[in-house]
């Protein structure tokens, strides 16, 4: 990828120092989606929060949300999306 569009910001170095920059200058969410990315943010320990929606689909296969051991977590929501849609927050532990 040579170039985003507005709004968006293309990283191509050092990840963690720019989700840091971002974090200490922004207010409000950042949010990020993908389990690969979200895996490199929360080894860096640049994940606050987890929001998790469930729909029940069936797949046959699909990639993990979480590619490794999964952090250790604490539930502090869950609230239904719709009719059939449940989303569950949760913070590291």
């Amino acid at each position: 990828m040579k170039s985003v569009g507005p709004n968006a910001t293309l990283v191509e170095d050092d990840v963690e120092a720019v989700i840091r920059s971002l974090k200490a200058r922004l207010v409000g969410e950042i949010t990020v989606s993908g389990p690969d990315l979200a895996q490199s943010l929360t080894d860096l320990g640049l994940i606050d929060e987890y929001r998790l929606y469930f729909h029940p689909i069936v797949l046959g296969r699909g990639k993990p949300f979480f590619a490794d051991p999964r952090p250790p977590l604490r539930l502090v929501s869950t609230d239904p999306v719709g009719e059939d849609t449940v989303r569950l927050t949760y913070v590291p532990a």
